[in-house]
This record gives C-alpha cells, sequence and structure tokens, in this order.
C-alpha cells in the first residue's frame, strides 16, 4: 500500500443547539481535557473542541439531536480504576463490561448521552 494511518486524529460526537457548557463541564471538567481554540471559519458553527491524552473530541451541536446510545470511542486508559473513581465521583454513569479479550472497560457517557469506552489492556 502507499499509504499508512499514523493515529486517531478525533472523535466528533453531537449535542442539541447550545449544549456546548455541558459539553465543557464534561469534557473539561471531570476528564480534565483541554479546550482548544477553533479556526474562525468552524467557530462560527458552534460547538468546542477538546483535547487530552493523545486524542481530542469535537462537540458539535445539530438541530434535533439524537444521542450516540451505541456508537462510540474507544478511549484507551492508564488508570482505569481512577478514571472510574473520578467519574462515578462527578456523578456520571460506570458500566463495566467483561467480553473484550484482553481488556478491562467500561462504558460512560458525556452530559448529552453519547457512548464512551475507556479501556486498558490487560498483561499477564
Amino acid at each position: 500500500m502507499s499509504f499508512s494511518f499514523e493515529r486517531l486524529h478525533h472523535v466528533q460526537v453531537l449535542c442539541p443547539p447550545g449544549g456546548e457548557d455541558d459539553a465543557r463541564g464534561f469534557y473539561g471538567g471531570v476528564l480534565g481535557m483541554t479546550e482548544l481554540p477553533k479556526p474562525p471559519a468552524l467557530a462560527a458553527r458552534g460547538g468546542c473542541w477538546f483535547r487530552g491524552g493523545g486524542w481530542e473530541i469535537h462537540v458539535s451541536p445539530v438541530a434535533g439531536f439524537v444521542a450516540a446510545r451505541r456508537a462510540h470511542a474507544g478511549v484507551l486508559v492508564n488508570d482505569l480504576d481512577g478514571l472510574a473513581e473520578r467519574l462515578k465521583t462527578a456523578g456520571r454513569p460506570v458500566e463495566w463490561d467483561a467480553h473484550f479479550p484482553g481488556h478491562r472497560r467500561f462504558y460512560s457517557q458525556d452530559d448529552h448521552g453519547n457512548r464512551l469506552e475507556f479501556l486498558e489492556a490487560v498483561t499477564d
């Protein structure tokens, strides 16, 4: 092949119009990601972008918003238990799932109901 994938740059999730403050509270506040300035042409559309730990999430408002209940980003985490505790302390759901070989994982969701998967590799 003449090309190769380097890494994931970003994941986009949707929110209802005006949902940016809730996104800031979750991605910036609970997860501790840094909000990025959007380029002016894109900032006019609304939404907000965050970066942390080698990945970005772009939150975009849309009319008729419906949360992604099954589609999700899968994010590798150091100290999965620490993240689970942080989410629980912040009143967010943590649903453990033991059905992914070679990994420990759980699902949570942002304040708009978008599903997120957090996982770590199990070493024997």
